[in-house]
């Protein structure tokens, strides 16, 4: 307790800092692949600190690195930099100064978390056994910024990766995570049905694409209620329709999108399969044809369960067990590749407190004391777990 008591009096020396940081980057958000002058504001903040940053072939977004006095494991902190095209509507006296751009997810409660965990392990670098390296990644929103990562060998050597997303859902101060599941993988679905347009009052010349439009989205629910375990999670909504430009004319096409959530890779591979039969089964017998696209936008949050109880271990707060997420976050990805650990930190929980992505969503200055102990409590429990281990 006297060492929990410690680090936090170490923290409040420069929370005013990385306060001022978080306001500076919420007020000049930017979008994915977009986010040069994030990246040029980090890297005066770490060099200033006298922190190196790493040559990557990245066009945004860095590495950085801090290695301790010993020789031991190699491990990542990532948060991701990018924000979202939405027009902020909230009352912060920080607020977006860049039109229709916004941190609507709180992607600068994640960088100025890190940064705080960065300035504590500068001034405590003779403590540390191995390497720290702190991922500043670009593009998560869009999707393909941790491909890019991995595609560029930027965390080539790290050997565990740590990370966390806040959740206004939760109070400030609190913390969920468990081995397994978090967030869900998303998948995205598009449509387009090939008919045959005629005159509104002569509809037996038409191959009706919109009939077929209905039919395909009522069909598309029975892929879960008919298919997969009650007991799994699985959720796929259409989310977007277009057919016809005008009231009396039944048009040649028809399309829609829509999204697929679930935390099981089998699931995955069974609502694909089912939804392209069921497509192609219906267009075949309405006399019509369809072009299918699915792609797959995030894996499942799958956290390492040794490394997972490793960090529950080392953190000097409770940790309480999450409600599993729809949402997707593309951590996940570095998870194919690297053994990591993603947690939930709440960032609000007010009554009616406004989710992710919306123009009114606000994460809490007082986040950012339990999101810098979270990366640097958890990091020391990874690097001493790994250094057991080898």
């Amino acid at each position: 307790m006297e060492s929990e008591k410690m680090a936090k009096e170490e923290y409040s020396k420069y929370l005013s800092e990385i306060v001022a940081l978080r306001h500076y980057l919420h007020q000049h958000p930017e979008l994915s692949t977009q986010e040069f002058n994030t990246t040029k504001k980090i890297k005066e903040v770490l060099a200033e600190w006298k922190i190196k940053i790493l040559e990557t072939k990245l066009d945004t977004g860095l590495l950085a690195e801090i290695k301790g006095t010993q020789a031991g494991p190699i491990i990542g902190l990532r948060a991701d930099i990018d924000a979202l095209p939405v027009q902020e509507e909230s009352n912060l006296s920080f607020k977006s100064l860049n039109t229709g751009v916004m941190h609507a997810c709180g992607h600068d409660l994640h960088m100025s978390s890190l940064l705080g965990a960065i300035r504590y392990f500068k001034d405590h670098q003779d403590e540390v056994k191995g390497t720290l390296r702190f991922l500043f990644q670009p593009a998560e929103e869009a999707g393909g910024g941790a491909d890019q990562v991995l595609a560029k060998n930027v965390l080539d050597g790290v050997q565990a990766l740590i990370g966390f997303h806040n959740n206004p859902n939760l109070p400030v101060g609190t913390i969920a995570l468990q081995a397994g599941p978090l967030m869900a993988g998303c998948y995205k679905f598009e449509i387009k049905i090939k008919g045959q347009g005629s005159h509104g009052a002569k509809p037996e010349k038409s191959k009706d694409p919109i009939t077929t439009l209905a039919t395909i989205i009522s069909s598309l629910q029975t892929i879960v209620s008919r298919n997969i375990n009650p007991q799994d999670a699985v959720v796929v909504s259409v989310t977007h329709i277009n057919a016809g430009k005008a009231w009396n004319v039944i048009p040649d096409e028809a399309y829609l999108q829509g999204t697929v959530r679930l935390f099981d890779h089998k699931n995955a591979e069974l609502v694909k399969t089912k939804l392209f039969s069921l497509v192609e089964g219906i267009v075949q017998a309405y006399g019509q044809k369809a072009e299918i696209d699915w792609s797959e936008r995030a894996l499942p949050i799958n956290n390492n369960v040794k490394l997972t109880q490793a960090v529950i271990d080392n953190l000097s707060f409770k940790v309480d067990q999450p409600v599993l997420s729809m949402a997707g976050e593309d951590f996940a990805t570095f998870q194919k590749e690297i053994p990591g650990v993603f947690a939930f930190i709440g960032s609000n929980g007010a009554p009616g407190a406004a989710d992710w992505h919306k123009p009114n969503f606000v994460g809490l200055d007082e986040t950012l004391p339990t999101g810098i102990e979270y990366f640097v409590e958890g990091a020391q429990g990874l690097l001493k777990y790994l250094d057991t281990e080898q």
